[in-house]
């Protein structure tokens, strides 16, 4: 495209979910009543942690961690659907895109660091039982998240500072509810070969390789529940796992469907629809999953209640 076609673009248009405006009335009542469920059931989950030393030990530092992660990760999204639909507005500044991008990655990456690190926790827990303490140590416990943080960080600054050196066409609308690293790709006149791989190699690798330990880890785990001979053996290590494996399959079910299908798999609706289980829906399950299926939590929970 020549340079005289180019123009600086300001803002983005996000046309979010639905342009019908009966539809519009009811997803705003959902995502809102979805982000406060998100808010407050991780709010609950993080005091009930902090306020029973029972539950000062490694698996429950990782999913307070996950809690603030996962009330993050929704804040970045739907605070900004939500006003747009209260303001009638659509639009979101350059640097407010960049910013929700940065943001979204930190927090999405964040999500898989420690669903790996709460993986192998649980590998240490069922295969090395009398080793855990030793093993598991709070010093190694703070590396690990401050490592994934790190990370995370790092990752989302190299993707920022990369699509913000693009130039946009006079086309600003992106058909979607926030800012996509995909979608915006997509809107750039500017060679964006870099930006591409570099989310391919990077982020791929970022997404992929976490995905890989936990799979390593559920393997040995069930190689080691099936050697256990008495069913309630088993039973006890599939209600350690049970919630975690869960929570794994929703979150990264959702992520595959959306960035690593062939294009021809892809439609508006099935791509907006995965988009929402990870970004909304899963942050908003999260707290059910894992205080539902344990008794710990749930003694936490309704004694800091009562």
């Amino acid at each position: 495209m020549s340079g005289e076609n180019w123009s600086s673009v300001s803002e983005f248009l996000l046309l979010g979910l639905s342009m019908q405006p009966q539809q519009q009335h009811l997803l705003f009542v959902l995502f809102l009543s979805m982000y406060l469920a998100t808010v407050l059931g991780n709010l609950l989950i993080i005091l009930a942690i902090s306020t029973d030393s029972r539950l000062h030990t490694p698996m429950y530092f990782f999913l307070s961690n996950l809690s603030f992660v996962d009330i993050c990760f929704s804040s970045t999204t739907v605070p900004k659907v939500l006003a747009n639909h209260i303001l009638g507005s659509q639009n979101i500044s350059f640097s407010g895109c960049l910013t929700q991008l940065y943001f979204l990655i930190v927090f999405a990456n964040m999500d898989s660091f420690l669903l790996a690190v709460m993986a192998y926790d649980r590998f240490v827990a069922v295969c090395h039982p009398l080793h855990y303490t030793t093993k598991m140590t709070h010093q190694l416990c703070a590396l690990l998240v401050t490592g994934s943080w790190v990370v995370a960080y790092l990752n989302a600054l190299l993707h920022t500072l990369l699509m913000a050196r693009l130039s946009f066409c006079a086309d600003n609308t992106i058909p979607h509810f926030f800012c996509d690293a995909t979608l915006l790709l997509k809107l750039s006149c500017s060679d964006s070969h870099l930006n591409e791989m570099m989310i391919l190699v990077v982020a791929g690798l970022i997404m992929i390789a976490p995905f890989i330990c936990i799979l390593i880890s559920y393997i040995l785990i069930a190689c080691a529940v099936l050697r256990v001979l008495s069913t309630k053996g088993k039973w006890k290590a599939f209600f350690t796992c049970g919630s975690h494996l869960a929570v794994v399959l929703l979150f990264y079910g959702t992520i595959i469907s959306f960035y690593f299908n062939p294009s021809s798999f892809h439609s508006s609706e099935t791509d907006t629809a995965a988009t929402v289980m990870y970004t909304v829906v899963t942050p908003t399950l999260n707290p059910f999953i894992y205080s539902l299926r344990n008794k710990d939590m749930k003694g936490a929970l309704r004694k800091m209640i009562a």
